[in-house]
């Protein structure tokens, strides 16, 4: 913030730079390598102790157990009802495991876990005023000296499964949160360009990649938001949830979708969030994330009912103002009911 032309965030973004005064640039040099994103309000938890992986392991949804010094991965932790609670950015270091999770989730994580630690060899630490993430489309050789978590997405990563196509425009967005002392943070990107969140965002809503607090809400299962090909493992042994991970992805369907979504630019504004999809005055979900990108104009992801036609042209109502809207599908329509479906070797003759 102390930057020339920084102008402030606003809502879970409060605190670090909204932009710089030059929006298209800043996204344009932010996925080049060539900036990078202060994004210091984010949280920051530590485990520490012999059992921290194996603890970990055994209450999400992702397999830690064999995460070696220096991997990169993201589990979630789910209700009984298989609905998420929380998302973390798991980074393994020789003697701790870095929980980066969303502004203002580092106390409720932290307390979370601490119920569950009961006699097992886990401290766990708060650490959110000490260390800062600094975000970035590259590796960065100036702040090589920190520890990076390396965002998986989009792979699927092993005994994970997507929802969506093979061609993912994820793959065009390679994404890096160094974790700097907060005490060195200014000194750290004293050299570097930088870009706000409204960059960041714009980056994350044209790579399909959903946001906890943004495509979540209280009902919300993985499989809405093809996390299972990079947060779930569904192999690994149980955890609180995995009963519906389960049955969803085997026997059953999600309730609903995230969708991209191409918007009307001929109306110079964007809708608010929470902004209702429709056809016609039928409500069909809900507007999650909004931005305006530098190529592909205003652009958004919304959750929807999972039934909808790929085709169908909808709108975002906000107040009085619609906005006509096309959606490309991340999560297909036939998501789930995976068990015993064909998969590609020629049926024997009868």
């Amino acid at each position: 913030m102390t930057r020339p032309g920084a102008v402030a965030g606003a809502g879970i973004d409060e605190g670090v730079a909204a932009h710089y005064g030059e929006l298209a640039k800043e996204q344009r040099t932010l996925l080049n390598g060539t900036a990078v994103a202060d994004m210091s309000h984010f949280d920051v938890v530590k485990l520490a102790g012999e059992d921290r992986i194996s603890w970990l392991n055994t209450l999400s949804s992702q397999a830690l157990i064999d995460l070696r010094p220096g991997q990169s991965t993201q589990t979630l932790l789910l209700s009984v009802q298989g609905r998420i609670d929380f998302d973390i950015r798991v980074l393994a270091d020789p003697e701790t495991l870095w929980l980066l999770v969303e502004p203002g989730q580092g106390a409720p994580l932290t307390a979370w876990l601490q119920r569950m630690r009961f006699m097992l060899r886990v401290e766990i630490t708060d650490v959110s005023a000490d260390f800062a993430l600094v975000g970035s489309c590259a590796p960065q050789p100036a702040l090589e000296a920190y520890p990076v978590w390396i965002d998986p997405w989009p792979q699927v990563i092993g005994g994970g499964y997507a929802y969506s196509a093979p061609e993912h425009p994820g793959v065009e967005r390679p994404w890096f949160e160094y974790i700097v002392p907060v005490t060195q943070l200014q000194d750290a990107v004293a050299s570097l360009d930088l870009a706000g969140m409204l960059a960041v965002e714009a980056l994350r809503i044209a790579a399909w990649r959903p946001r906890f607090g943004f495509e979540t809400d209280d009902k919300t299962i993985p499989h809405e938001l093809d996390l299972v090909r990079t947060a779930v493992h569904l192999d690994k042994g149980c955890y609180k949830g995995q009963e519906t991970v389960a049955r969803v992805h085997n026997v059953g369907r999600p309730p609903r979708r995230l969708v991209f979504l191409q918007l009307d630019g001929s109306m110079h504004t964007l809708p608010a969030l929470g902004s209702t999809i429709c056809v016609g005055e039928k409500v069909l979900g809900t507007l999650t994330s909004v931005a305006s990108h530098f190529e592909a104009g205003p652009i958004g992801l919304a959750l929807i009912k999972r039934n909808i036609d790929p085709d169908l042209e909808l709108e975002v109502v906000d107040g009085a103002e619609r906005y006509a809207a096309k959606q490309e599908v991340i999560v297909s329509t036939d998501a789930g009911q995976t068990a015993g479906r064909f998969t590609g070797f020629i049926r024997p003759p009868r």
